[in-house]
């Protein structure tokens, strides 16, 4: 009898152990939160204002609730959730340009006496690390710019981050593209000029000879702000890092100060492709414009020795997106704030 008493209490115990441990496995899982899937909409509330067009050649227009994976999504740090722009070398891209970009146009177009503020808080995590270092638009990626979207669709401005392979520092830099006068377009170009690290102009002098690094410049991964105001057709710039100094600076877009002479820098960049346009007075004014933020690639594998400018050689594998990846030959931005609205008096 105190056999079967014991047996009856040793199964009584084990039963009650193994639902104890039942009850205790479903109160771990319990409590264990779901992973939050969150969209790019959720970190940066603006998206409503906003279209996007993605390496890969998807077009979206509601961005509320939208990612697109491996080109537009949320990345957390360990500390602050981001917007990830991701584009490679080759891809499919607009009408306009022969570069691919995961970039965000806005909805609103606007005049320059209208004007409006574009500000982005943000870090790029790679640059191409394939291009011909002659090639004045390798291994750079464009990170916001107004876009003209009538007469000749110029660009009053294109914010670059560039680093050649092999640096840590890169620069950052900004380039007004005239909008030039007549009809014919073909004379255009691009003046650069330097934030952190140099101009667009700094090239290397043979195809894998790289300047030297820029002293001030931007690492991979460094913070860094920009704010584009356009108030009463004035462009004001402002641009903050830490441990680098505030810049500011202030563009008309109404009045043009190309319009007789090519600057030197122009002389020299362009010597090779012949671009000697000027600017017709007014230059944009009256012209619609709207913002662009993101990832707009400036690599492509076309041949520097037709444009020793913007064709920078660059691997594409064959437009193989997953290669080019793998491979480093692609652009990808962060951003962790971003703001669009109205222009507004600048501060004296």
């Amino acid at each position: 009898m105190k056999k079967i008493i014991g047996a009856i209490l040793i199964l009584l115990w084990g039963t009650a152990c193994k639902n104890n441990a039942k009850n205790t496995l479903k109160e771990t899982t319990q409590i264990q939160p779901l992973s939050e899937v969150k969209y790019p909409s959720d970190v940066l509330p603006f998206m409503e204002q906003w279209t996007i067009l993605c390496g890969d050649g998807t077009k979206k227009e509601n961005l509320v609730g939208f990612e697109h994976k491996d080109f537009f999504f949320v990345e957390n740090d360990g500390f602050t959730d981001w917007v990830v722009y991701k584009t490679p070398n080759s891809g499919i891209t607009s009408r306009t340009s022969s570069n691919t970009r995961t970039e965000m146009g806005q909805i609103k177009h606007w005049k320059p006496m209208e004007g409006g503020k574009l500000t982005g808080t943000l870090k790029v995590q790679h640059v191409s690390t394939s291009g011909d270092a002659r090639v004045a638009a390798s291994y750079s990626v464009v990170i916001g710019q107004i876009h003209g979207t009538e007469g000749h669709e110029n660009e009053p401005l294109k914010i670059f981050y560039k680093k050649f392979p092999g640096h840590t520092k890169g620069s950052v830099f900004w380039n007004y593209e005239i909008n030039t006068a007549g009809d014919d377009n073909s004379g255009r170009w691009d003046y650069s000029t330097a934030v952190w690290g140099y101009d667009m102009s700094v090239v290397g002098s043979n195809t894998d000879l790289y300047p030297k690094e820029p002293a001030d410049g931007i690492a991979l991964g460094e913070e860094f702000s920009y704010e584009i105001n356009v108030f009463k057709g004035i462009m004001y710039l402002r641009f903050e890092s830490e441990n680098h100094k505030t810049k500011t600076f202030t563009k008309s877009l109404i009045k043009s100060e190309f319009t007789k002479e090519l600057p030197q820098q122009i002389k020299t960049l362009y010597a090779s492709i012949g671009r000697d346009g000027l600017e017709r007075e007014n230059a944009y004014a009256g012209e619609l414009q709207n913002f662009k933020q993101g990832a707009y690639n400036q690599t492509n594998g076309k041949k520097p020795e037709d444009n020793l400018v913007w064709s920078t050689g660059s691997e594409t594998y064959n437009g193989d997106i997953s290669k080019q990846y793998a491979n480093g030959c692609y652009a990808e931005v962060w951003f962790r704030e971003a703001t669009v609205g109205e222009a507004t008096a600048p501060n004296n």
